[in-house]
């Protein structure tokens, strides 16, 4: 028995995908992890949240950088490389990529396993 191909419905008839938004915000904050080479030594990794409407979202990065940096850069990198890893892995368009600063990291503040105050 053999069934003919075109008699079969078009694909958004057969049934849809949904991806949760807890997944669309872990693809986010890696892609920005990635954009941003890494963590800072002794910071946190960046955090997603995100709002998805029908198939588009809105996302929202939260993330420590080392000082000094060029911050507007950075965040440019890391709006482009969510954008375009969100679009790429879940297909989804993004209408936002807000990226908030939490902390900036120096070098001469890193803990070194010294306690006390730093002159």
């Amino acid at each position: 028995m053999t069934t003919d191909v075109t008699e079969r419905p078009p694909v958004r008839e057969r049934g849809a995908t949904t991806i949760a938004d807890r997944v669309v915000a872990k693809i986010s904050a890696r892609a920005a992890r990635e954009a941003l080479g890494g963590v800072p030594a002794g910071g946190n990794r960046p955090h997603a949240s995100v709002v998805v409407h029908r198939d588009a979202a809105r996302i929202s990065i939260s993330l420590e950088l080392c000082y000094p940096a060029d911050v507007g850069r950075r965040c440019g990198a890391v709006r482009a490389r969510v954008r375009s890893r969100v679009e790429e892995l879940v297909g989804m368009e993004v209408h936002e990529v807000s990226v908030h600063v939490e902390r900036l990291h120096s070098a001469r503040t890193a803990p070194a396993g010294r306690k006390g105050r730093l002159a």
